[in-house]
Parts: C-alpha cells; structure tokens; sequence
C-alpha cells in the first residue's frame, strides 16, 4: 500500500518544506498515515510513541521520501518524557512548527465495568496526556509567532454519546473544549488549534477492538452491522483522514482555527438504525 499518497496528492510537493512537524502516535495507523503524507510534502517529520517497536519501521519507511525523520520514545502521560521530547525537537531542528496530538487509546467496557483506574488511565493518556503536549510544545510556537496543532478525537464527542467507550468519550470531548478554547485564546499569537473527529477508520486499533470481544459483549456484529449503517456504505481509511490532517495545517486554512472537523463519511448525521436502507434519490 502506498502510505500517504492519496493525502498528499492534491498538494505541492514541497508545501512542508522547512518546517518540523511532531507527530504523537505516529508509528501506527493514522498517526503514520499522517507522518507519510507530511513527508510526501517535504517537512522535517518526528514521531513519537510509547512503544518503541512501533517506530523504528516506520522511521524506515518515512525516510523513502528523501527528508529527515526522527522516531523518539515517549509516554505523553509523563510530563517528563514530554519535556525531554521538547528538548530533543528544539536542540535537534530549533522546535516544532505543527503539532499532531494523535496518540490515545481506550478500551470496549460497559459503564459499570470500568474500574477506577481503567477510567483514570483512558482519561489520562487521551486529555492529560494532550494537554501535556500542548501546555510544552505550544509556548514556544508563541513565541514564534506562527504555529499549527491538530487534535485527534472522534465524532462520538460530539452530542450522540459513545456506547462502550464512556471513559474516551469524556476525555475526548475535553480534548474537542480544550481546542475550541485554545483556538479562541492564540489566534492573536499566531498559533492556529484545531481537531480532526473521525468516523469509524479501518486502523489496527479497530481490529484489536474486534479481536477484544466488541461484538461478544453486545451479541452483534458490530462491524458489519455498523457498514451498513454508514451513508456510504465503507469505512474511513487513514489516508482520508490523514488528508484532513494536512489540509488544517497548510496554509489553505490560515483563516480556520478553533474547530473540530468530522471527517466521517456523514457518520454522525446518519441514524443508526438505517440498516439497509436506499440513501439516494
């Protein structure tokens, strides 16, 4: 598969060039569709991921595209591996200009399921740990004057609720406030804040959702319920959204800061119990 060219492909090659781009999560799934297309495009690309394994692979392929990349470990929990992030992004390439914050995860639990610390670790890694990266890496975009950071979140933060997912529903619609309020607070500083919410993406997390038993727990399956539940009738790919990505960091978007775009297929205005259902005329 040709990781990030769909993306890229309405894009001059050179759009990144000259700028550093981090992206958190970037070894897997739309993290690393996202590093592909931002490489395809010229920009000096970092990712970041708490499990090593996960980088170096994807460092390899990105250097396929002939610009500097760097893969470094980093738990976005951990104000102190955050920090140490920064310091390596500054003294390696003078900072970051964007900013991705994809890194988060969570787990398929009926409410009453989830345990304290099963609910203190989802909303950690997905808020927290963005806040983390954005209260250390944004100061110095300030400064400078210029600056793009994109949010990863999904469209159950918006008013439908998340079945199963409680715990990431919550802390992603924090994720959804904290962008509106950043976007409204730094506009003036030069430093644009948006989120990208997508529908259901076939990523490797999705099948590892599958493989946990989300359609055991609800005696349904939920994949193949669900794609027929979709006004088009597919899921989303990584590169779709990885497109979105690059489109809220160029300068196509210079007057677009605040928002949290559904990029969804129409996901979220389609009712679920559609099932079948003609869409068209």
């Amino acid at each position: 598969m040709d990781v990030g060219a769909a993306a890229a492909a309405s894009y001059a090659p050179d759009l990144f060039a000259g700028r550093t781009v981090l992206i958190t999560g970037g070894g897997t799934g739309i993290g690393r569709a996202t590093a592909h297309g931002f490489a395809r495009l010229g920009g000096t690309v970092v990712i970041a991921s708490r499990d090593e394994a996960h980088l170096a692979p994807t460092v390899d392929e990105l250097r396929g595209h002939g610009g500097e990349v760097l893969g470094v470990a980093c738990n976005i929990r951990d104000v102190d591996s955050v920090e140490a992030l920064l310091a390596t992004c500054t003294d390696r390439f003078g900072g970051v200009d964007v900013l991705v914050n994809n890194a988060g995860g969570q787990f398929p639990a009926f409410p009453h399921d989830i345990t304290d610390n099963g609910w203190r670790a989802v909303v950690d890694l997905n808020l927290n740990g963005t806040w983390n990266m954005c209260s250390r890496f944004i100061p110095p975009m300030v400064e400078r004057g210029n600056g793009a950071v994109v949010n990863i979140t999904h469209i159950y933060t918006f008013e439908r609720g998340a079945p199963l997912f409680a715990h990431s529903g919550a802390a992603r619609a924090g994720v959804q406030s904290l962008t509106a309020t950043l976007g409204l607070m730094l506009g003036e500083q030069g430093v644009r804040v948006n989120g990208i919410a997508p529908g259901t993406v076939h990523t490797p997390g999705m099948e590892e959702h599958e493989s946990g038993g989300v359609s055991d727990m609800i005696d349904v399956d939920i994949f193949t319920s669900l794609k027929r539940t979709l006004p088009m009738r597919r899921f989303g790919t990584e590169d779709e959204v990885a497109a979105a990505v690059l489109f809220l960091c160029s300068p196509a978007a210079s007057w677009i800061t605040g928002v949290t775009l559904r990029v969804d297929g129409a996901q979220y205005q389609s009712d679920a119990p559609g099932g079948d259902a003609p869409l068209g005329w």
